[in-house]
């Protein structure tokens, strides 16, 4: 079996990390470069930067400080926000990312997804998708920094994206982010029948959230303030997951 993944996810407006609770109320967390040195010191495995304006904005995510997160990190990085064409991941990737995330430009035009695997390679393409529970879709897909409700149900859109060509799917329940209540475990299961690595978002609050979504078929689980704010170190987590039997990368 795959050793899985402690990913902290920094989410970047203007250029400084930021977070709120279910996308709203955001506070100023320092600058995406030195946050990176710190959780590459802590043994994360990967880290995940999302540019949470760019879309909204109409605007790239800033190549500067992901050259200088690159020169920094000994560790895998992946960036979006605002990538809405194959030139946009080719400027990330050459910047220094490791992989690029796409969400509200494949929705809008799926076949980007297919135009980047064919191009830099799946394993370069991650599907970045925003869901809230919803009664008659099960799992609603919101787009634009979870600002915009669509008509698709996240479970078809997760299988259309790894036919498409998606090497991975980060999946985030609006439901639950920055709540601390724990992963949506029953969305989990759904999503992580597909063949691809599925990273679980949104709702950590304690260790064994972490073991939660990892038996319920995440691959690899995201936080960003229990890590932030040194609520639970990473040193700490995999230790407590390794005491149940869950191997880590380091």
């Amino acid at each position: 079996m795959p050793a899985k993944r402690i990913v902290p996810c920094l989410d970047v407006k203007n250029g400084r990390v930021v977070k709120g609770i279910q996308f709203k109320q955001l506070r100023d967390l320092g600058s995406p470069v030195e946050l990176a040195k710190r959780y590459d010191k802590e043994g994360a495995d990967e880290l995940v930067f999302l540019d949470i304006a760019a879309s909204l904005e109409n605007r790239g995510t800033r190549e500067a400080w992901v050259r200088g997160v690159a020169r920094e990190l000994s560790i895998p990085f992946t960036v979006g926000g605002g990538v809405s064409s194959a030139e946009d991941g080719r400027l990330l990737l050459r910047a220094g990312a490791d992989k690029v995330a796409v969400n509200t430009a494949a929705s809008n035009r799926p076949e980007l997804v297919t135009e980047m695997a064919e191009a830099f390679g799946r394993q370069c393409v991650v599907a970045a998708v925003d869901v809230k529970r919803d009664p008659e879709l099960g799992w609603r897909v919101y787009l634009k920094g979870g600002t915009q409700p669509t008509e698709r149900s996240a479970i078809e859109w997760l299988w259309q994206l790894n036919e498409l060509g998606a090497g991975e799917i980060l999946l985030t329940s609006m439901d639950r982010d920055g709540t601390l209540d724990g992963f949506d475990l029953e969305l989990l299961e759904q999503a992580s029948k597909l063949p691809i690595p599925l990273i679980a978002s949104g709702g950590a609050g304690k260790d064994v959230h972490f073991l939660e979504a990892l038996e319920h078929g995440a691959d690899a689980v995201l936080a960003a303030t229990l890590f932030h704010e040194g609520i639970l170190p990473i040193p700490t987590l995999k230790t407590y997951l390794a005491q149940h039997g869950v191997v880590t990368r380091s």
